[in-house]
């Protein structure tokens, strides 16, 4: 939906997106999945803000399947190391790399009925024509994704890895007072704005 809203002042009517209307309240939406095309516009809008106004808090909702893990720690790293910090609202799902995503702000909130999903990294595309150290040498890489991202879990939640382990062995559904509970969010969002 490409939806503009006009604005009448003194100097006539002016024509704006929604977006940039956020834009300028530095409000952030990321409703899709981690892909090296939407992370690198992530990043794009992250810099320009923290360019704009070092130090001021940058709103980050997310509504995400997750998806590529190296896109997505691109976006955790640059988020950790902006000077503005960074609130992350999780606004329907936030599941995977997206739970990742939303463990990189300072202030993580969830609206109420939301859900954070997190568990080990996935293998795709294995066909039965691969040669055993093919596999051998995927399998590596997928542990030390796993120990990667788990890291970041523990870390950010105050868990010891082990739990982690445990917890994201299997798809693991928190909803927003569990999330709390775990240490994934900080609160309930009371408001976006």
């Amino acid at each position: 939906m490409n939806a503009c809203i006009l604005h009448e002042s003194s100097r006539g009517i002016d024509a704006f997106s929604p977006e940039s209307s956020l834009l300028r309240k530095r409000i952030l939406f990321f409703t899709e999945e981690v892909n090296p095309a939407s992370s690198n516009q992530l990043i794009e809008y992250l810099l320009h803000l923290d360019m704009e106004a070092p130090g001021e808090e940058i709103t980050l909702c997310i509504n995400s399947p997750g998806g590529e893990v190296v896109s997505g720690l691109a976006v955790y790293d640059t988020i950790r190391m902006l000077k503005s910090p960074v609130r992350t609202v999780c606004i329907g799902t936030a599941a995977s790399m997206g739970s990742i995503l939303f463990l990189a702000g300072e202030k993580r909130e969830m609206l109420p009925h939301t859900k954070i999903m997190i568990h080990d990294p996935l293998i795709t595309g294995i066909s039965s024509s691969r040669r055993a150290l093919e596999l051998e040498k995927e399998a590596a890489q997928l542990m030390e994704t796993r120990a990667v991202t788990a890291g970041i879990i523990a870390e950010r939640c105050g868990k010891k890895l082990e739990e982690v382990y445990e917890k994201t062995k299997e798809d693991c559904y928190l909803t927003a007072q569990e999330a709390i509970d775990f240490g994934i969010a900080t609160g309930i969002a009371e408001a976006i704005l």
